[in-house]
Protein backbone atom coordinates (compact mmCIF):
# COMPACT_ATOMS: atom_id res chain seq x y z
CA UNK A 1 0.00 0.00 0.00
CA UNK A 2 1.61 3.60 -0.80
CA UNK A 3 1.41 5.98 2.21
CA UNK A 4 1.87 8.93 0.99
CA UNK A 5 4.59 10.37 -1.79
CA UNK A 6 8.02 11.89 -1.14
CA UNK A 7 10.46 14.40 -2.96
CA UNK A 8 14.11 13.49 -3.43
CA UNK A 9 15.12 15.81 -0.82
CA UNK A 10 12.71 14.17 1.61
CA UNK A 11 13.32 10.66 0.56
CA UNK A 12 17.25 11.43 0.88
CA UNK A 13 16.22 13.13 4.72
CA UNK A 14 14.29 9.95 5.27
CA UNK A 15 10.77 11.68 6.11
CA UNK A 16 8.08 11.51 4.13
CA UNK A 17 6.84 15.41 2.75
CA UNK A 18 3.76 15.33 4.74
CA UNK A 19 5.71 15.20 7.81
CA UNK A 20 4.93 11.44 8.68
CA UNK A 21 7.16 8.92 9.98
CA UNK A 22 8.07 6.70 7.41
CA UNK A 23 8.47 3.40 9.51
CA UNK A 24 5.09 4.12 11.22
CA UNK A 25 3.59 0.85 10.22
CA UNK A 26 6.81 -0.82 11.37
CA UNK A 27 6.28 1.36 14.63
CA UNK A 28 2.79 0.42 15.15
CA UNK A 29 4.18 -3.69 15.20
CA UNK A 30 6.62 -2.41 18.51
CA UNK A 31 3.75 -0.81 20.11
CA UNK A 32 1.24 -3.34 19.46
CA UNK A 33 3.37 -5.82 21.14
CA UNK A 34 4.12 -3.73 23.93
CA UNK A 35 0.51 -3.32 24.64
CA UNK A 36 -0.27 -6.97 23.87
CA UNK A 37 2.33 -7.59 26.57
CA UNK A 38 0.69 -5.40 28.87
CA UNK A 39 -3.13 -6.30 28.65
CA UNK A 40 -2.57 -10.12 28.73
CA UNK A 41 -0.86 -10.10 31.93
CA UNK A 42 -3.68 -9.14 33.72
CA UNK A 43 -5.24 -12.28 32.75
CA UNK A 44 -2.62 -14.98 32.07
CA UNK A 45 -1.93 -15.32 35.73
CA UNK A 46 -5.18 -16.54 36.16
CA UNK A 47 -5.69 -20.22 34.61
CA UNK A 48 -1.70 -20.66 36.30
CA UNK A 49 -2.93 -19.61 39.99
CA UNK A 50 -4.07 -22.90 41.39
CA UNK A 51 -0.80 -24.04 40.43
CA UNK A 52 1.35 -21.20 41.95
CA UNK A 53 -0.93 -21.25 44.88
CA UNK A 54 0.46 -25.04 45.64
CA UNK A 55 4.18 -24.23 44.50
CA UNK A 56 4.13 -21.05 46.72
CA UNK A 57 1.27 -22.40 50.02
CA UNK A 58 -0.57 -18.89 49.64
CA UNK A 59 -4.10 -19.19 51.56
CA UNK A 60 -7.03 -18.94 49.77
CA UNK A 61 -7.02 -15.44 51.32
CA UNK A 62 -4.31 -14.24 49.91
CA UNK A 63 -4.05 -15.91 46.63
CA UNK A 64 -6.26 -13.21 45.41
CA UNK A 65 -3.13 -10.87 45.73
CA UNK A 66 -1.81 -12.19 42.22
CA UNK A 67 -4.00 -10.85 40.35
CA UNK A 68 -4.70 -7.65 42.69
CA UNK A 69 -1.16 -6.40 43.26
CA UNK A 70 -1.33 -6.01 39.71
CA UNK A 71 -4.08 -4.59 38.42
CA UNK A 72 -3.66 -1.82 41.88
CA UNK A 73 -0.79 -0.41 40.74
CA UNK A 74 -1.20 -0.54 37.24
CA UNK A 75 -4.82 1.37 37.46
CA UNK A 76 -3.44 3.98 40.41
CA UNK A 77 -0.33 5.00 38.72
CA UNK A 78 -1.64 5.21 35.29
CA UNK A 79 -2.61 9.36 35.14
CA UNK A 80 1.30 9.72 36.34
CA UNK A 81 2.46 7.32 33.95
CA UNK A 82 0.64 9.29 31.74
CA UNK A 83 1.91 12.77 32.54
CA UNK A 84 5.86 11.08 32.72
CA UNK A 85 5.49 10.26 29.46
CA UNK A 86 4.43 13.84 28.74
CA UNK A 87 7.21 15.28 30.61
CA UNK A 88 10.54 12.88 30.13
CA UNK A 89 9.18 12.09 26.83
CA UNK A 90 7.15 9.23 25.17
CA UNK A 91 9.93 6.98 23.75
CA UNK A 92 11.98 7.16 26.95
CA UNK A 93 9.51 6.48 29.23
CA UNK A 94 8.15 3.65 26.80
CA UNK A 95 11.21 1.66 26.85
CA UNK A 96 11.86 2.44 30.15
CA UNK A 97 8.83 0.84 31.31
CA UNK A 98 9.37 -1.69 29.05
CA UNK A 99 13.16 -2.95 30.77
CA UNK A 100 11.09 -2.55 34.45
CA UNK A 101 8.81 -4.71 33.41
CA UNK A 102 10.89 -7.60 31.73
CA UNK A 103 12.70 -7.10 35.14
CA UNK A 104 9.62 -7.32 37.35
CA UNK A 105 8.74 -10.65 35.17
CA UNK A 106 11.95 -12.47 35.68
CA UNK A 107 11.26 -11.46 39.42
CA UNK A 108 8.08 -13.15 39.78
CA UNK A 109 9.10 -16.23 37.53
CA UNK A 110 11.81 -16.89 40.25
CA UNK A 111 9.99 -16.24 43.23
CA UNK A 112 10.26 -18.44 46.22
CA UNK A 113 7.37 -17.44 48.36
CA UNK A 114 4.10 -15.74 47.94
CA UNK A 115 5.17 -12.24 49.38
CA UNK A 116 8.13 -12.39 46.70
CA UNK A 117 5.47 -12.82 44.15
CA UNK A 118 2.88 -10.38 45.39
CA UNK A 119 6.18 -8.02 44.85
CA UNK A 120 6.86 -8.10 41.37
CA UNK A 121 3.01 -8.31 40.12
CA UNK A 122 3.01 -4.91 41.95
CA UNK A 123 6.67 -3.90 40.20
CA UNK A 124 4.78 -5.26 36.92
CA UNK A 125 2.02 -2.72 37.62
CA UNK A 126 4.06 0.08 38.04
CA UNK A 127 6.28 -0.20 35.32
CA UNK A 128 3.09 -0.99 33.08
CA UNK A 129 1.54 2.47 33.96
CA UNK A 130 4.70 3.75 32.33
CA UNK A 131 4.58 1.84 29.17
CA UNK A 132 0.89 1.92 28.37
CA UNK A 133 0.13 5.45 28.13
CA UNK A 134 3.31 6.00 26.17
CA UNK A 135 2.75 3.59 24.14
CA UNK A 136 -1.00 4.80 22.94
CA UNK A 137 0.40 8.13 22.72
CA UNK A 138 3.27 7.19 20.47
CA UNK A 139 0.56 5.74 18.13
CA UNK A 140 -1.21 8.69 18.47
CA UNK A 141 1.10 11.02 17.22
CA UNK A 142 2.70 8.71 14.50
CA UNK A 143 -0.63 8.67 12.66
CA UNK A 144 -2.52 11.88 11.94
CA UNK A 145 -3.56 11.20 8.73
CA UNK A 146 -7.33 9.84 9.33
CA UNK A 147 -7.26 6.81 6.73
CA UNK A 148 -4.14 5.71 8.48
CA UNK A 149 -5.37 6.45 11.69
CA UNK A 150 -8.55 3.75 11.68
CA UNK A 151 -6.53 0.81 10.62
CA UNK A 152 -4.15 1.63 13.44
CA UNK A 153 -6.07 2.09 16.08
CA UNK A 154 -8.39 -0.95 14.56
CA UNK A 155 -5.20 -3.07 14.74
CA UNK A 156 -4.55 -1.21 18.50
CA UNK A 157 -8.08 -1.95 19.61
CA UNK A 158 -7.91 -5.49 18.47
CA UNK A 159 -5.01 -5.95 20.77
CA UNK A 160 -6.05 -3.94 23.29
CA UNK A 161 -9.62 -5.56 23.33
CA UNK A 162 -8.62 -9.42 22.62
CA UNK A 163 -5.17 -9.22 25.24
CA UNK A 164 -6.78 -10.48 27.75
CA UNK A 165 -8.85 -13.43 26.26
CA UNK A 166 -5.07 -14.37 24.61
CA UNK A 167 -3.91 -14.58 28.25
CA UNK A 168 -6.11 -17.19 28.70
CA UNK A 169 -5.16 -19.08 25.98
CA UNK A 170 -1.12 -18.85 26.38
CA UNK A 171 -1.76 -18.96 30.42
CA UNK A 172 -3.68 -22.80 29.68
CA UNK A 173 -0.72 -23.74 27.13
CA UNK A 174 2.52 -22.36 29.63
CA UNK A 175 0.66 -23.87 32.54
CA UNK A 176 0.06 -27.38 31.04
CA UNK A 177 2.91 -28.25 28.97
CA UNK A 178 5.75 -26.05 30.73
CA UNK A 179 5.35 -24.74 34.65
CA UNK A 180 3.50 -21.93 35.80
CA UNK A 181 6.63 -19.69 35.92
CA UNK A 182 6.48 -19.43 32.50
CA UNK A 183 3.87 -17.01 32.30
CA UNK A 184 5.88 -14.44 33.81
CA UNK A 185 9.01 -15.76 32.75
CA UNK A 186 7.70 -15.34 28.81
CA UNK A 187 7.53 -11.76 28.80
CA UNK A 188 11.29 -11.37 28.87
CA UNK A 189 11.94 -12.04 25.32
CA UNK A 190 9.21 -10.29 24.32
CA UNK A 191 10.34 -7.03 26.32
CA UNK A 192 13.91 -7.36 24.79
CA UNK A 193 12.64 -7.85 21.30
CA UNK A 194 10.04 -4.72 21.70
CA UNK A 195 13.56 -2.76 23.37
CA UNK A 196 15.25 -3.41 20.39
CA UNK A 197 12.70 -2.59 17.94
CA UNK A 198 11.62 0.45 19.65
CA UNK A 199 15.12 1.94 19.83
CA UNK A 200 15.52 1.68 16.20
CA UNK A 201 12.06 2.43 15.23
CA UNK A 202 10.42 5.37 16.91
CA UNK A 203 10.82 8.48 16.93
CA UNK A 204 9.92 11.09 19.42
CA UNK A 205 9.73 14.60 20.59
CA UNK A 206 11.86 15.40 23.25
CA UNK A 207 9.79 15.90 26.67
CA UNK A 208 9.57 19.33 28.44
CA UNK A 209 12.47 20.33 30.16
CA UNK A 210 11.14 23.28 31.70
CA UNK A 211 7.70 21.32 33.13
CA UNK A 212 7.30 20.42 36.12
CA UNK A 213 5.48 17.24 37.81
CA UNK A 214 2.41 18.17 39.93
CA UNK A 215 3.49 15.92 42.84
CA UNK A 216 0.10 16.82 45.21
CA UNK A 217 -2.19 15.99 41.96
CA UNK A 218 -0.19 12.52 41.58
CA UNK A 219 -0.32 11.81 45.50
CA UNK A 220 -4.34 12.65 45.87
CA UNK A 221 -5.41 11.14 42.24
CA UNK A 222 -3.53 8.47 42.27
CA UNK A 223 -4.26 7.78 46.11
CA UNK A 224 -7.72 7.90 45.56
CA UNK A 225 -8.04 5.55 42.85
CA UNK A 226 -6.14 3.34 44.28
CA UNK A 227 -8.51 3.19 47.36
CA UNK A 228 -11.34 2.87 45.22
CA UNK A 229 -9.72 -0.32 43.35
CA UNK A 230 -8.66 -1.59 46.80
CA UNK A 231 -12.00 -1.08 48.38
CA UNK A 232 -13.47 -2.97 44.96
CA UNK A 233 -11.17 -6.01 45.57
CA UNK A 234 -11.32 -6.28 49.22
CA UNK A 235 -15.49 -6.48 48.95
CA UNK A 236 -15.32 -9.75 46.96
CA UNK A 237 -13.92 -11.91 50.58
CA UNK A 238 -15.49 -8.98 53.39
CA UNK A 239 -18.84 -7.70 51.86
CA UNK A 240 -19.91 -4.36 50.95
CA UNK A 241 -20.75 -2.97 54.49
CA UNK A 242 -17.46 -4.18 56.10
CA UNK A 243 -15.85 -0.89 58.14
CA UNK A 244 -12.63 -1.03 55.86
CA UNK A 245 -14.30 -1.39 52.70
CA UNK A 246 -16.48 1.22 53.47
CA UNK A 247 -13.59 3.50 54.72
CA UNK A 248 -11.47 2.90 50.94
CA UNK A 249 -14.72 3.73 49.30
CA UNK A 250 -14.98 6.75 51.82
CA UNK A 251 -11.26 7.94 51.36
CA UNK A 252 -11.32 7.66 47.61
CA UNK A 253 -13.82 9.75 47.16
CA UNK A 254 -12.84 12.17 49.18
CA UNK A 255 -9.69 12.06 47.44
CA UNK A 256 -10.67 12.10 44.41
CA UNK A 257 -13.14 15.16 45.14
CA UNK A 258 -9.60 17.14 46.64
CA UNK A 259 -7.62 15.74 43.08
CA UNK A 260 -10.60 17.29 40.98
CA UNK A 261 -10.38 20.63 43.03
CA UNK A 262 -7.04 20.49 43.23
CA UNK A 263 -6.68 20.44 39.24
CA UNK A 264 -8.39 23.57 38.53
CA UNK A 265 -6.02 25.52 40.27
CA UNK A 266 -2.64 23.55 40.19
CA UNK A 267 0.15 25.33 37.98
CA UNK A 268 0.74 22.01 35.96
CA UNK A 269 -2.24 19.37 36.42
CA UNK A 270 -1.78 16.26 36.46
CA UNK A 271 -4.96 15.56 34.54
CA UNK A 272 -5.85 18.95 32.46
CA UNK A 273 -9.39 19.46 32.96
CA UNK A 274 -10.17 20.51 29.59
CA UNK A 275 -9.47 16.76 28.67
CA UNK A 276 -12.62 15.36 30.32
CA UNK A 277 -14.66 18.27 29.78
CA UNK A 278 -14.95 17.41 26.41
CA UNK A 279 -18.33 15.73 25.63
CA UNK A 280 -17.12 13.31 23.37
CA UNK A 281 -14.06 12.32 25.31
CA UNK A 282 -15.56 11.96 28.05
CA UNK A 283 -17.93 10.11 26.71
CA UNK A 284 -15.31 7.80 26.06
CA UNK A 285 -13.78 7.08 29.38
CA UNK A 286 -17.49 6.38 30.25
CA UNK A 287 -18.16 3.68 27.56
CA UNK A 288 -14.83 2.05 28.12
CA UNK A 289 -15.11 1.33 31.85
CA UNK A 290 -18.80 -0.20 31.55
CA UNK A 291 -17.66 -2.13 28.53
CA UNK A 292 -14.98 -4.00 30.73
CA UNK A 293 -17.06 -4.11 33.77
CA UNK A 294 -19.24 -6.78 31.83
CA UNK A 295 -15.80 -8.18 29.71
CA UNK A 296 -13.86 -8.86 32.69
CA UNK A 297 -16.32 -10.61 35.10
CA UNK A 298 -17.30 -12.66 32.27
CA UNK A 299 -13.77 -14.11 32.09
CA UNK A 300 -13.78 -14.80 35.48
CA UNK A 301 -16.90 -16.79 35.24
CA UNK A 302 -16.20 -18.39 32.24
CA UNK A 303 -12.56 -19.90 33.13
CA UNK A 304 -14.35 -21.70 36.19
CA UNK A 305 -17.22 -22.66 34.42
CA UNK A 306 -15.37 -24.48 31.63
CA UNK A 307 -12.93 -26.10 33.86
CA UNK A 308 -14.89 -26.72 37.62
CA UNK A 309 -18.32 -27.33 35.84
CA UNK A 310 -17.32 -28.79 32.44
CA UNK A 311 -14.12 -30.46 33.60
CA UNK A 312 -11.85 -28.70 31.10
CA UNK A 313 -8.21 -29.19 31.14
CA UNK A 314 -6.43 -25.61 31.16
CA UNK A 315 -5.51 -25.68 27.56
CA UNK A 316 -9.07 -26.37 26.51
CA UNK A 317 -10.53 -23.37 28.25
CA UNK A 318 -7.46 -21.50 27.29
CA UNK A 319 -8.53 -22.30 23.69
CA UNK A 320 -12.52 -21.84 24.52
CA UNK A 321 -12.09 -17.95 24.20
CA UNK A 322 -10.21 -18.32 20.80
CA UNK A 323 -13.35 -17.52 19.02
CA UNK A 324 -14.08 -14.70 20.56
CA UNK A 325 -10.76 -13.36 20.35
CA UNK A 326 -11.20 -13.61 16.39
CA UNK A 327 -14.96 -11.81 17.04
CA UNK A 328 -12.78 -8.95 18.28
CA UNK A 329 -10.24 -8.73 15.72
CA UNK A 330 -12.66 -8.77 13.20
CA UNK A 331 -15.23 -6.62 14.36
CA UNK A 332 -12.27 -4.03 14.88
CA UNK A 333 -9.85 -3.99 12.08
CA UNK A 334 -12.30 -5.68 9.72
CA UNK A 335 -15.55 -3.27 10.47
CA UNK A 336 -14.85 -0.72 12.91
CA UNK A 337 -11.95 0.11 10.92
CA UNK A 338 -13.68 0.53 7.58
CA UNK A 339 -16.52 2.16 8.66
CA UNK A 340 -15.17 4.72 11.38
CA UNK A 341 -14.43 7.42 8.40
CA UNK A 342 -17.55 7.43 7.14
CA UNK A 343 -19.69 6.66 10.36
CA UNK A 344 -20.08 8.74 13.95
CA UNK A 345 -18.44 7.10 16.28
CA UNK A 346 -21.46 5.96 18.37
CA UNK A 347 -23.06 4.34 15.30
CA UNK A 348 -20.21 1.54 15.96
CA UNK A 349 -20.51 2.08 19.77
CA UNK A 350 -23.91 1.52 20.13
CA UNK A 351 -24.27 -1.70 18.44
CA UNK A 352 -21.68 -2.83 19.17
CA UNK A 353 -22.71 -2.55 23.46
CA UNK A 354 -26.03 -4.20 22.15
CA UNK A 355 -24.47 -7.20 20.33
CA UNK A 356 -22.02 -7.93 23.43
CA UNK A 357 -25.47 -7.38 25.44
CA UNK A 358 -27.18 -9.64 23.73
CA UNK A 359 -24.28 -11.95 23.93
CA UNK A 360 -24.09 -12.20 27.94
CA UNK A 361 -28.18 -12.93 27.70
CA UNK A 362 -27.68 -16.30 25.94
CA UNK A 363 -25.29 -17.19 28.35
CA UNK A 364 -28.09 -16.35 31.43
CA UNK A 365 -29.76 -19.69 29.78
CA UNK A 366 -26.21 -21.74 30.48
CA UNK A 367 -26.94 -24.40 33.13
CA UNK A 368 -24.45 -27.33 34.50
CA UNK A 369 -24.90 -29.53 31.49
CA UNK A 370 -24.83 -26.84 28.36
CA UNK A 371 -23.14 -27.70 25.14
CA UNK A 372 -20.29 -25.37 24.17
CA UNK A 373 -20.94 -25.41 20.62
CA UNK A 374 -24.54 -24.96 20.80
CA UNK A 375 -24.94 -22.49 23.67
CA UNK A 376 -21.49 -21.38 24.72
CA UNK A 377 -20.21 -20.50 21.69
CA UNK A 378 -22.97 -18.45 19.85
CA UNK A 379 -22.63 -15.73 23.65
CA UNK A 380 -19.28 -15.76 23.03
CA UNK A 381 -18.94 -14.66 19.22
CA UNK A 382 -21.58 -11.71 20.20
CA UNK A 383 -19.68 -11.00 22.80
CA UNK A 384 -16.72 -10.36 20.71
CA UNK A 385 -17.94 -8.85 17.73
CA UNK A 386 -19.50 -6.22 20.06
CA UNK A 387 -16.38 -5.16 21.81
CA UNK A 388 -14.48 -5.04 18.30
CA UNK A 389 -17.10 -2.60 17.35
CA UNK A 390 -16.76 -0.55 20.20
CA UNK A 391 -12.78 -1.11 21.41
CA UNK A 392 -11.78 1.09 18.36
CA UNK A 393 -13.76 3.90 18.00
CA UNK A 394 -13.12 4.22 22.21
CA UNK A 395 -9.58 4.82 21.29
CA UNK A 396 -9.43 6.62 18.27
CA UNK A 397 -11.95 9.42 19.57
CA UNK A 398 -10.82 9.53 22.98
CA UNK A 399 -7.13 10.44 21.65
CA UNK A 400 -7.93 12.70 18.17
CA UNK A 401 -7.56 16.04 18.21
CA UNK A 402 -5.45 16.39 21.49
CA UNK A 403 -2.11 18.72 21.94
CA UNK A 404 0.63 16.25 21.83
CA UNK A 405 2.07 17.54 25.07
CA UNK A 406 -1.69 15.97 26.70
CA UNK A 407 -1.53 12.91 24.76
CA UNK A 408 0.09 11.15 26.89
CA UNK A 409 -2.16 11.76 30.47
CA UNK A 410 -5.27 11.48 27.97
CA UNK A 411 -4.01 8.17 26.47
CA UNK A 412 -3.07 7.01 30.22
CA UNK A 413 -7.48 8.14 30.76
CA UNK A 414 -7.98 5.77 28.40
CA UNK A 415 -6.47 2.99 29.95
CA UNK A 416 -7.07 3.97 33.54
CA UNK A 417 -10.82 3.43 32.54
CA UNK A 418 -10.05 -0.04 31.16
CA UNK A 419 -8.10 -0.84 34.00
CA UNK A 420 -10.29 0.16 36.91
CA UNK A 421 -13.42 -0.81 34.95
CA UNK A 422 -11.95 -4.48 35.20
CA UNK A 423 -11.06 -4.58 38.29
CA UNK A 424 -14.90 -3.72 39.49
CA UNK A 425 -16.34 -5.68 37.34
CA UNK A 426 -14.26 -8.90 38.47
CA UNK A 427 -15.35 -7.84 42.12
CA UNK A 428 -18.79 -6.51 42.02
CA UNK A 429 -20.13 -9.43 39.77
CA UNK A 430 -18.10 -12.27 41.50
CA UNK A 431 -19.26 -10.98 44.71
CA UNK A 432 -23.10 -11.36 43.40
CA UNK A 433 -22.45 -14.32 41.97
CA UNK A 434 -20.84 -15.84 45.40
CA UNK A 435 -23.98 -14.33 47.13
CA UNK A 436 -26.12 -15.93 44.88
CA UNK A 437 -25.13 -18.99 44.57
CA UNK A 438 -24.62 -19.20 48.62
CA UNK A 439 -28.61 -18.32 48.42
CA UNK A 440 -29.54 -21.03 45.87
CA UNK A 441 -27.71 -23.92 47.60
CA UNK A 442 -29.53 -22.92 51.56
CA UNK A 443 -32.45 -23.08 49.69
CA UNK A 444 -32.63 -25.95 47.74
CA UNK A 445 -30.02 -28.52 50.06
CA UNK A 446 -32.71 -30.24 51.88
CA UNK A 447 -30.59 -33.78 52.53
CA UNK A 448 -26.51 -34.13 52.38
CA UNK A 449 -27.19 -36.40 49.43
CA UNK A 450 -28.17 -33.79 47.65
CA UNK A 451 -25.22 -31.92 47.76
CA UNK A 452 -23.07 -33.39 44.35
CA UNK A 453 -26.24 -31.86 42.15
CA UNK A 454 -27.17 -28.79 44.12
CA UNK A 455 -23.83 -27.33 44.70
CA UNK A 456 -22.73 -27.24 41.13
CA UNK A 457 -26.31 -25.80 40.41
CA UNK A 458 -25.82 -23.18 42.86
CA UNK A 459 -22.66 -21.91 41.30
CA UNK A 460 -24.14 -22.27 38.19
CA UNK A 461 -27.02 -19.63 39.39
CA UNK A 462 -24.71 -17.49 40.62
CA UNK A 463 -22.79 -17.04 37.36
CA UNK A 464 -26.25 -16.63 35.67
CA UNK A 465 -27.71 -14.18 38.01
CA UNK A 466 -24.15 -11.86 38.08
CA UNK A 467 -24.04 -12.12 34.02
CA UNK A 468 -27.97 -10.40 33.94
CA UNK A 469 -25.87 -7.90 35.82
CA UNK A 470 -22.92 -7.88 33.03
CA UNK A 471 -25.89 -7.53 30.55
CA UNK A 472 -27.57 -4.58 32.31
CA UNK A 473 -24.19 -2.75 32.34
CA UNK A 474 -24.06 -3.03 28.20
CA UNK A 475 -26.72 -1.60 27.77
CA UNK A 476 -25.71 1.14 29.86
CA UNK A 477 -22.74 1.45 27.90
CA UNK A 478 -24.47 1.39 24.93
CA UNK A 479 -26.82 4.76 26.25
CA UNK A 480 -23.71 6.44 27.68
CA UNK A 481 -22.50 6.01 23.91
CA UNK A 482 -25.58 7.08 22.35
CA UNK A 483 -26.04 10.39 24.48
CA UNK A 484 -22.87 11.35 25.15
CA UNK A 485 -20.57 10.88 21.92
CA UNK A 486 -21.80 13.33 19.36
CA UNK A 487 -18.25 12.78 17.54
CA UNK A 488 -18.82 13.16 13.40
CA UNK A 489 -17.48 10.90 11.18
CA UNK A 490 -13.90 12.08 10.28
CA UNK A 491 -14.71 12.40 6.43
CA UNK A 492 -16.86 14.51 7.36
CA UNK A 493 -15.47 16.88 10.13
CA UNK A 494 -13.94 20.07 9.65
CA UNK A 495 -10.47 20.29 9.41
CA UNK A 496 -10.17 15.84 9.28
CA UNK A 497 -7.20 16.02 6.95
CA UNK A 498 -4.95 18.02 9.25
CA UNK A 499 -2.82 16.62 11.37
CA UNK A 500 -3.39 16.50 15.16
CA UNK A 501 -3.42 20.25 16.24
CA UNK A 502 -0.66 21.76 18.55
CA UNK A 503 -3.08 23.31 21.07
CA UNK A 504 -6.98 22.12 21.75
CA UNK A 505 -7.22 25.42 23.40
Amino acid sequence: MSIGRTSDADASAGTPADGADPHRWWALVVIALAQLMVVLDATIVNIALPSAQHALHMSDGNRQWVVTAYTLAFGGLLLLGGRVADLVGRKRTFITGLVGFAVASALGGAATGSGMLFGARALQGVFAALLAPSALSLLTTAFTDPRERGKAFGIYGALAGSGSAIGFIVGGLLTEYLNWRWCLYVNVPIAIATVLGACALLHDRPGSADAHLDVPGALLGCGGLVAVVYGFSEAEPRGWTDPLVLALFGTGAALLLAFVRWQRRAPSPLLPLHIVRDRDRAGCFLTMALAVIGMFGLFLFMTYYLQVILGYSPVRAGLAFLPMTAAIITGSTQISARLLRRVPPRALMVPGMLLAASGLLLLTRMTVHSSYTGEILPALLLLGLGMGLTFMPVFATATAGVAPRDSGVTSATVNTAQQVGGSIGTALLNTIATTSGAAYVTAHLHRPAQRATVVPAGVVHGYTVAIWWAAGVMVLAAVTAGLMVTAKAPENAAGADAPVPESVA
